[in-house]
């Protein structure tokens, strides 16, 4: 079951920081709070280039290994 829950609560203003960034860099205004408004394709793109930036940062992690 999914869960919308941090694993890291510490972490949670950092994640949504992440979040207004990934959102800023693909076109997308998100607003704090509550952003049901936005279209699942908005919503898409959030969240495709929130994995795309941690997939970055994962590779270049190990690469500097």
């Amino acid at each position: 079951m999914a869960s919308n829950k941090a694993l890291v609560p510490e972490a949670k203003e950092a994640l949504e920081r992440f979040k207004m960034e990934a959102a800023s860099e693909v076109g997308v205004n998100l607003k704090q709070g509550y952003n049901g408004d936005l279209t699942s394709k908005q919503a898409g793109s959030v969240g495709g280039q929130m994995v795309k930036k941690m997939i970055e940062s994962y590779e270049n992690s190990i690469k500097t290994k």
